[in-house]
């Protein structure tokens, strides 16, 4: 199967539904589905991220400790060598390397305790042989203290056992609160399907949770229950039912040759911020292994991958809160002033608070420099902002057209973090084109909601802000916000947060 990118679903979106009816605003769910969606569940935590702190805390904490026993020990009888200090380092570098190829820094070994630390305990005996020898072999044994050296085993396994100790309660408790599980949904409730995930819940240590299947067929081949996990609904319900509760995978059971099926059941799911994958395991025409990926002993074809997981999502995480909080403390005294100048134009509140989406078309409370008069408010955007409208005030006018009514977003960025710094703009709710709500106006709209929204965007800065009047600005800001998702980097984020100072100088005749 070919690979599908956004903008190729996006076309293939538009041009197959050119006569469907308006999308149902929100889709009524089966008991069953509504029993899943009532279940308390927390926010997911990557495994990946997990065992990266997990390797950055075992360097750090054997680096320290070894380097306490040096300055308490050694120093004050022999003094200070650089070499001793960078042979620390080395020690504690080797045994983040001897762990990892023991293969101890997995999330489903944490939860254990017999063959971690049977594993880890041989480890650092190992790295400690490893080094008497590297010692012995450039004549420097007898510059190291004995001392000093049994003192760094003892405490570094001691120090090691603990943290281990400590992280298996922490990931065991992660683990009830669901916050590693891998929650997925199955297409097809057939024999494909009971035989998918049937071999999903037999395999040990799985982070798969199958919370249901999903399928638009109503005749024999449509089960109730596969293999104990029971129908929630038909494909259509799944965007919804991804709404109301947390959904990471979806995987589909339908054979390779049910491409029509598949096309037209992604259409509907890819605007959805999860990964999508094709199961391979009851198809007889087999790729080239790299050309699958695994859930477990189960092969999978990726199809779509949710934007911005893993340590890309600390970054960005980062990236919002440090450089956010640089720039809300630069912009206080510009804010001051347009307080006060909203304040003294016109009479009401300084500040207008809107429902937008956020992400995955969560509602947020988006925070903004009042510039309408207070009488003439729209908090649902049921009306767009023309030029010369007789609804904004004089400051407003000039806050809209430079986007100094946008900076008290930069407290939605730092203290709520349910914006970004960079992103696709947060739309109202109720935004419109003419007399159509925008995701009825553009196919794959909501696919720009599988990030965070953000106070600034590629579309900005390329010149697609404000009135939103015809097909074509909607469908380009939606066309500009899908490249961002599809090309995100920590340095584009950059590019455009740098760039937009000169947007707003050379490209806001659309502002007003």
């Amino acid at each position: 199967m070919e690979s599908i990118n956004a903008r190729s679903m996006l076309d293939a979106a538009a041009t197959a539904s050119a006569d469907r009816p308006p999308i149902e605003r929100r889709r009524r769910l089966s008991p069953a589905a509504l029993a899943v969606t009532h279940q308390k569940v927390g926010r997911a935590y990557s495994p990946i991220v997990i065992a990266g702190v997990v390797r950055v805390i075992d360097f750090a904490m054997l680096s320290a400790i070894g380097t306490a026993l040096y300055f308490g020990y050694v120093v004050p009888l022999s003094g200070f060598s650089w070499e001793f200090l960078a042979a620390i380092f080395g020690v504690a570098a080797t045994a983040v390397i001897c762990f990892q190829a023991a293969d101890i820094y997995q999330v489903q070994l944490f939860r254990g305790l017999l063959r971690q630390m049977t594993r880890m305990i041989s480890s650092w005996a190992f790295v400690f042989l490893l080094f008497i020898g590297a010692s012995f072999i450039v004549k420097l044994g007898s510059e190291i203290s004995r001392l000093w050296l049994a003192a760094f085993f003892v405490s570094g396994l001691a120090a090691l056992v603990t943290e281990r100790v400590f992280l298996r309660s922490l990931v065991r408790r992660w683990a009830r609160q669901g916050r590693l599980d891998r929650r997925t949904i199955i297409v097809g409730a057939d024999q494909n399907g009971e035989e998918l995930v049937q071999a999903l819940k037999t395999q040990d240590d799985s982070d798969i949770h199958v919370l249901g299947v999903f399928d638009d067929r109503n005749d024999d081949r449509a089960m109730d229950t596969c293999a104990g996990s029971p129908k929630l609904g038909k494909v259509d319900d799944i965007v919804e039912f991804a709404r109301r509760t947390r959904i990471d995978l979806v995987l589909f059971a339908l054979p390779i040759s049910a491409e029509t099926r598949i096309l037209d059941m992604l259409k509907k799911l890819w605007v959805l911020p999860v990964d999508i994958r094709l199961s391979a395991h009851t198809n007889k025409l087999r790729f080239r292994p790299r050309s699958y990926s695994y859930l477990g002993e189960v092969p999978t074809l990726d199809v779509f991958e949710a934007p911005i997981t893993d340590w890309d999502l600390v970054m960005k995480w980062l990236f919002d809160h440090v450089v956010g909080f640089v720039i809300l403390l630069l912009a206080l005294p510009v804010m001051g002033l347009v307080a006060l100048a909203v304040k003294l134009d016109s009479p009401g509140p300084i500040l207008f608070r809107q429902k937008r989406f956020g992400f995955n078309n969560e509602r947020v409370d988006v925070f903004k420099f009042r510039s309408m008069y207070h009488h003439q408010a729209d908090p649902t955007a049921s009306k767009v902002v023309t030029r010369n409208d007789p609804r904004v005030t004089r400051v407003g006018r000039f806050i809209r057209k430079t986007s100094l009514d946008e900076l008290p977003q930069l407290f939605n960025v730092v203290f709520k973090s349910n914006l970004s710094l960079v992103g696709p703009r947060p739309h109202a709710v109720q935004g419109k084109l003419q007399s159509r709500l925008f995701d009825e106006a553009v196919d794959g709209y909501f696919a720009r909601h599988r990030v965070k929204p953000g106070i600034t965007g590629w579309a900005q800065i390329n010149g697609w802000r404000g009135e939103v009047d015809t097909d074509e600005k909607i469908q380009k800001r939606v066309e500009f916000d899908l490249y961002y998702i599809e090309n995100w980097s920590v340095l584009f984020d950059l590019y455009i947060l740098l760039k937009t100072p000169i947007a707003l100088m050379t490209k806001s005749e659309n502002a007003y």
